[in-house]
């Protein structure tokens, strides 16, 4: 395996023989405990609205502008519920989003300026933990 340095990051180059490959993320998404207050937080601070929603409160889906989907899903039982991490949320303005999320007392628990982004990590209404991200323009 070939791994190349740069200054912020590391890159694997990968000489596996599989008889596939990973062509990308076909969508992410977090499990929830009560549904609705889940789809009222990700309208109310994120100004999201549903593209599909699953019957008996089973949970939603959103399409990015970018043609990401984004996911919630209750388990109700099927399996055991448990908080997740690791959404991160392009946006078009950091400050504003995350001033916004400060005012509806969304928990803000770090914010940061990397060399090649924002970054602030917030906690949903279900106690999942997601990031506020803005990349620079390269």
């Amino acid at each position: 395996m070939e791994v190349e340095r740069a200054e912020h990051f590391t890159t694997i180059m990968s000489t596996s023989t599989l008889n596939f490959r990973v062509t990308g993320i076909d969508l992410t998404g977090y499990l929830v405990k009560d549904t609705d207050r889940a789809l009222a937080f990700y309208r109310d601070v994120f100004g999201l609205e549903p593209t599909r929603l699953y019957p008996d409160g089973g949970g939603a889906e959103y399409e990015m502008s970018d043609g990401a989907t984004f996911g919630l899903y209750n388990p109700e039982g099927e399996f055991p519920f448990r908080a997740g991490t690791g959404v991160m949320l392009a946006v078009d303005d950091f400050p504003a989003a995350v001033s916004h999320a400060k005012a509806h007392g969304v928990p803000v628990h770090m914010e940061t300026e990397t060399p090649v982004c924002f970054m602030a990590m917030v906690e949903d209404s279900e106690g999942n933990h997601l990031m506020i991200h803005k990349r620079k323009a390269v």
